[in-house]
């Protein structure tokens, strides 16, 4: 699916787009140095794509083949540690076009288990890897409990957007409509994840338990930095 020219146009953007994102909580959360920075940044961009190539067996990854994937996901990490400082003022924004970046993966992920030959429930939750995977790899990485399973909507939006890619193609919908089905499902989770970003909604947690709310010297789980994480 990535390989139609406006769908990788918008693949590589949301890499650079999770990169800046997962570089810019890397420096909130952890003392890392130019070096963590930018690998947690990397990590973040092509860490998920990584893991759903790896379990389809595609090899070498997709990041690996085209060079575009590394550089739009290091050019990501590179800008947040230039100008971390800076950007902290549109985290908001930058927010935003993560959640674009998190619908895109989302459907491109389950588009290419599909192609793989995967079954409708193995693609949803490929895409769903595809998009989260990344996060969770750089929150494992300075040692936090994963962004995706503490706070917001963030795996649920995935799980919606990559099973309407899922329902498009096996529904013959996408063999029609191509890119604008994809786009569709893209923009549903966009949707959800940018509402649940705007009213603070949170997914479902057990009873009698809220969620702990970060303090600006804390990391976005509400938990101190870690101590001795430098690269």
């Amino acid at each position: 699916m990535t390989d139609v020219p406006v769908l990788l146009v918008l693949d590589l953007l949301g890499t650079f787009a999770f990169a800046l994102n997962g570089a810019l909580t890397a420096v909130r959360v952890a003392h890392v140095d130019v070096v963590g920075v930018v690998t947690l940044g990397a990590v973040t961009g092509v860490g998920g794509g990584i893991v759903r190539d790896v379990l389809l067996d595609a090899l070498p990854p997709a990041s690996f083949l085209d060079w575009r994937y590394l550089a739009a996901a290091g050019a990501g990490g590179a800008l947040a540690f230039l100008l971390s400082g800076p950007l902290t003022r549109f985290l908001r924004t930058i927010d935003v076009l993560d959640a674009a970046g998190l619908g895109l993966f989302a459907v491109t992920g389950a588009g290419k288990a599909l192609a793989s030959g995967a079954g409708p429930a193995q693609a949803v939750v490929l895409g769903v890897i595809t998009a989260v995977g990344g996060g969770t790899i750089r929150d494992v990485l300075v040692r936090r409990v994963p962004f995706v399973l503490t706070n917001e909507l963030y795996a649920i939006p995935a799980l919606v957007g990559a099973t309407l890619a899922v329902l498009a193609a096996r529904g013959g919908v996408d063999e029609v409509l191509g890119v604008p089905a994809a786009l569709v499902a893209a923009a549903v989770c966009f949707s959800v994840r940018v509402v649940g970003l705007h009213y603070g909604i949170d997914a479902p947690r057990p009873l009698g338990t809220r969620r702990a709310r970060a303090t600006p010297e804390e990391g976005p789980s509400g938990e101190r930095p870690p101590e001795g994480a430098d690269a």
